[in-house]
């Protein structure tokens, strides 16, 4: 159990994108350690491997809907979530393109998919509901070690690169305005990762990396400032 919480007051982590894949282990994982779980899914009609994982928590998973590329979702979320201290505001959720694709070729349209999902949506999702994370709290997103531009010696997967890298960037100005802040930013570089997005050529498994992820995160809660860490918790070269 966490400082954070506790037996009476258990911590909470929000993961936005927690249908399955990253997101859904992440939430399996923190409801294993004591933690309550809000997680996030943009199908209102399906159920998912977070649907199951509810129906199995005793009331400690809540789920919430939120499609992060439709602006309009943010304020009622946080009207359902304001009686709710979120000790970790996580987001997963994310996209990709043809990686096989050079910049120069990239339709506008994927371009814009791209780049709105994984930089421009999960930056409106931390700046509408970061006062519901109090001061001990910790504020993230996934990133990938593939924003590095320090360590990009080989191309390829070029608009996923970008807008992870444009991601790292916006997390960085927004830890920048409140320097004065003790909240924990976490940009996280999980690894390459069998999943949907991962595919199934990626060495590692869901199962072997999300632990690393939580501890990583769990780490960090109390280190004010911004880190941008792999599973390890070793630093990524911006």
């Amino acid at each position: 159990m966490s400082s954070t919480g506790t037996q009476q007051h258990p911590p909470t982590a929000l993961i936005v994108g927690a249908s399955r894949g990253l997101g859904h282990a992440m939430a399996a994982e923190f409801l294993d350690r004591g933690w309550n779980v809000v997680g996030t899914v943009r199908d209102t009609t399906a159920r998912t491997p977070l649907h199951e994982l509810a129906d199995h928590a005793d009331g400690r998973v809540t789920i919430e809907h939120l499609d992060i590329n439709d602006p309009d979702h943010l304020p009622p979320l946080h009207e359902r979530l304001a009686h709710r201290r979120l000790d970790v505001l996580f987001v997963n959720a994310g996209t990709t393109n043809n990686e096989q694709t050079p910049i120069g070729a990239v339709p506008t349209a994927d371009f814009i998919d791209v780049m709105v999902t994984n930089a421009l949506s999960p930056m409106r999702v931390i700046e509408a509901l970061e006062d519901l994370v109090p001061p001990a709290g910790l504020l993230g997103a996934m990133s990938s070690g593939q924003a590095s531009i320090t360590n990009n010696t080989t191309g390829g997967r070029e608009v996923y690169r970008g807008s992870k890298a444009a991601l790292n960037m916006f997390m960085r100005s927004f830890a920048a305005r409140q320097p004065e802040t003790q909240r924990a930013f976490v940009l996280m570089a999980p690894g390459w990762i069998r999943t949907a997005l991962g595919g199934p050529d990626a060495p590692f498994t869901i199962e072997d990396t999300v632990p690393l992820l939580v501890d990583v995160l769990l780490s960090r809660l109390g280190t004010p400032g911004l880190a941008y860490l792999d599973r390890f918790g070793q630093t990524v070269p911006w």
